[in-house]
């Protein structure tokens, strides 16, 4: 009977997408934001900065989950 639910569960999270639009939108972020620093290089280590930032803050975030 678990593993019904299981699987049940594992088709409702694989059919739900309310999640993409915003994964879409970071990595356009990243894109352009990778894109500027090819361009302009004095943004290169802010957008340098921010990332680390963003890293770091990603991994305090899992380590406490």
């Amino acid at each position: 009977m678990t593993r019904i639910k299981n699987l049940v569960w594992t088709l409702k999270i694989w059919k739900d997408t309310r999640g993409q639009d915003l994964i879409e939108y970071a990595l356009m972020a990243g894109f352009v934001a990778v894109a500027a620093g090819a361009i302009m290089p004095g943004v290169a280590s802010s957008i340098s900065t921010i990332f680390s930032k963003v890293a770091s803050v990603m991994t305090n975030a899992a380590n406490q989950g």
